[in-house]
């Protein structure tokens, strides 16, 4: 068992303590950012006249030999080393012999591992950023050809008010935007570096914490050392942002699932992102768009999880704290493929416009707008509200929608209706009359369309 403790100790750990103490098995996915924040400590030792330019030299070889030989698969990480870090320690000793039992001076392993974890989940954080722009960018191009496609909009699962597929995907527009800038907001708050903060109480060599962070890419160093080894507030942040990110499209995907159906038929979802029935020959099911509805709970548990590990924690570093790793890197994980596969899902996504107008104005979702007529021509609001009423339920008993009703249908109900009424109900009408900022109007929405190709130009 390749350990770095043991002298207090007299005999060897048990072998199943040893192996649940462990966590070999996933903190290797760290052997990168470990080595990164070796050798900036080692420059800063060497620095500080800690360690000699010799030994540096030494040290910073053989750890890019280590990097070099894990990576090329020369060298293999395994279940005899207790974690990351004694794995690269001890097969750097094992290369350089005792400069390498220098590398550890002016740190320990609660602040290796919070910098590590800290270089990982910000590694992470600029990769799901990358992917929540690429969804953007297949939005936007939705929005960009859909400007005339005439859709309902829903409150409560009900036909509503006609609105276009390009203001509809709008709203999700919205909602990604609001994601990078929360994954941006724990960036920036998380980047402070906490190597050199001990164990928990700093160290008594003249260690240059401004340098390291510097080295790298830290604004500065942490300021408690307490705080820095227990501090996992950044990895609540990311797991509750993950949790936003798939709410948002567990609801897009909802959408999806519906408009899929036989009884809506607004989507075609290629081939590529659907699956077929074992024993029924006709389905073709939105397995993608169900699947990323479904691992929304999974990253919901991680959040769920890290926030009881850390409730009863007393300050400073716990054991418990390693079980932030695993539920984060399988967060991680799922969030990724999960936006890649949807949105590659969506950018392949045929959408029936046909069907979609029909639905709205079979939908009365233009009756606001009779009502809105009626007012026009001096009627009351609250008046005109009961006329169009009944209306509606005289297309019901008749099957028919506003559209198809004979002008003498809605002079019978209410004189003040005229021939141009066809035209204030229309699809077009209701919604290119709508011109505030965040409306439907086309107008409005090529200028919202504008603002959004300069704001994936700039960010």
């Amino acid at each position: 068992m390749a350990q770095l403790w043991g002298g207090r100790f007299t005999k060897e750990t048990d072998k199943l303590v040893y192996n649940f103490n462990a966590s070999i098995s996933f903190d290797q996915k760290f052997y990168e950012q470990d080595i990164r924040g070796s050798k900036a400590h080692v420059a800063m030792l060497a620095k500080q006249g800690i360690l000699t330019e010799e030994e540096k030299i030494q040290i910073e070889n053989g750890l890019d030999g280590i990097l070099a030989d894990v990576k090329s698969g020369k060298l293999e990480i395994t279940s005899e080393y207790e974690d990351i870090h004694s794995f690269v320690e001890a097969n750097l000793i094992d290369r350089i012999g005792d400069a390498g039992k220098k590398l550890h001076t002016g740190r320990s392993r609660n602040d290796q591992v919070a910098l590590d974890m800290k270089l990982y989940v910000r590694d992470e954080i600029d990769e799901t950023d990358e992917l929540v722009k690429k969804l953007l960018e297949a939005l936007q191009k939705i929005m960009e050809e859909n400007i005339h496609t005439y859709m309902p909009g829903f409150t409560h699962l009900q036909k509503a008010q006609p609105v276009t597929l390009a203001h509809h995907v709008g709203a999700y527009f919205e909602m990604f935007v609001r994601d990078r800038s929360r994954l941006s907001d724990i960036r920036k708050r998380m980047n402070t570096c906490p190597l050199g903060a001990g164990a928990l109480a700093g160290t008594t060599y003249p260690l240059d914490r401004e340098y390291t962070a510097q080295l790298l890419g830290f604004d500065g160093p942490t300021r408690n050392s307490m705080d820095s080894v227990s501090d996992r507030d950044y990895v609540i942040e990311l797991l509750s942002a993950f949790s936003t990110i798939m709410m948002h499209m567990s609801r897009f995907c909802e959408e999806i699932i519906m408009w899929n159906s036989n009884e809506y038929r607004f989507v075609e979802i290629d081939d590529a992102y659907s699956t077929g029935s074992s024993i029924m020959p006709q389905k073709k099911n939105p397995d993608i768009a169900e699947l990323v509805r479904g691992k929304t709970g999974r990253v919901y548990g991680a959040l769920t999880s890290i926030l009881t590990t850390m409730k009863g924690i007393p300050l400073a570093y716990n054991k418990d704290m390693q079980e932030d790793k695993e539920l984060t890197f399988d967060a991680i994980d799922t969030v990724k493929g999960c936006l890649a596969l949807f949105t590659g899902m969506i950018s392949t996504m045929q959408f029936n416009k046909k069907n979609m107008e029909e639905s709205a104005k079979n939908g009365f979702t233009n009756a606001t707008d009779a009502a809105d007529y009626l007012v026009n021509h001096g009627v009351p609001f609250r008046d005109a509200h009961g006329i169009v009423g009944r209306l509606v339920l005289t297309c019901i008993d008749k099957g028919i929608s506003l559209d198809e009703l004979p002008l003498e249908e809605y002079k019978a109900i209410s004189p003040v209706f005229e021939q141009d009424i066809y035209e204030a109900i229309s699809m077009k009408t209701c919604v290119e009359k709508r011109m505030t900022i965040g409306a439907p109007g086309s107008e409005v929405m090529k200028k919202v369309i504008a603002e959004n190709r300069k704001y994936l130009e700039q960010n």
